[in-house]
């Protein structure tokens, strides 16, 4: 397959993806969570952890995965004996997330495990603990009780050490305040203080990415070697 062709059939699948993602986000906007897929540059800073330690065979998981466009960027990063458990709870997105790893030509040069999952990370039945997870969940778009719950489940699929990625769109918090009722408001203000304490306790790093549809910033949490009681890293921004 020459280069033309190859290139092509990637803007042919890119046009695929962002059709199907409008029509769902149609469907149910406040489980989506955003109009467009992911772009490679918030692809990239979601999974850097997971390229700053490999050749490491890692155990990796993705929530809310969506089209695939992180899931993409993860396959290549999987050294041989790595797995990654992919979450996507919209049925749609998974039979489109089970065709991409069918097809994934890497997979069988490196014989890395992945699997999808249909179901809620919330509800993953699993003994497995992660190095890496990277979120793709609209958090600020679920209520305090679901966000408190989802944190506190990835906390604990995470090994001691391990490292979580989430991103969250720039300027919502100000959107809703202009356009949303009060109790909409008042949900994003507590999911963005429920994600605050988080980011005090438990962040490495922040970044900005601006070539994304919307801008978002990304953020790296580290679960602690140390017990909750004792000192923990605190959050150290970088911009990009």
């Amino acid at each position: 397959m020459n280069d033309r062709t190859t290139s092509d059939r990637v803007l042919a699948q890119r046009q695929a993806e962002g059709w199907m993602f409008l029509i769902e986000a149609a469907r149910d906007l406040r489980t989506t969570g955003a109009i467009a897929p992911s772009g490679k540059s918030l692809a990239r800073l979601l999974t850097d952890p997971v390229r700053a330690q490999s050749p490491h065979p890692l155990a990796v998981l993705e929530a809310g995965a969506g089209t695939g466009p992180v899931t993409r960027a993860l396959i290549p990063q999987l050294s041989r004996g790595s797995r990654l458990d992919i979450v996507e709870a919209n049925p749609r997105f998974a039979a489109r997330l089970r065709g991409l790893v069918t097809a994934h030509p890497h997979l069988t040069a490196t014989s890395a495990q992945v699997n999808v999952h249909q179901t809620y990370v919330e509800q993953l039945d699993t003994d497995q603990r992660y190095d890496v997870i990277v979120s793709g969940l609209p958090l600020t778009n679920f209520t305090p009780a679901q966000v408190e719950r989802i944190m506190a489940r990835y906390m604990e699929l995470l090994h001691p050490g391990g490292t979580l990625t989430y991103f969250a769109y720039l300027g919502t918090r100000k959107a809703r305040a202009l356009t949303a009722s009060r109790a909409e408001a008042r949900r994003h203000a507590a999911v963005d203080e429920i994600m605050a304490t988080y980011q005090r306790t438990y962040a490495t790093g922040r970044w900005t990415v601006w070539a994304n549809l919307p801008p978002a910033y990304v953020w790296h949490l580290r679960r602690p070697l140390v017990c909750a009681d004792q000192s923990e890293p605190q959050a150290v921004e970088a911009r990009r």
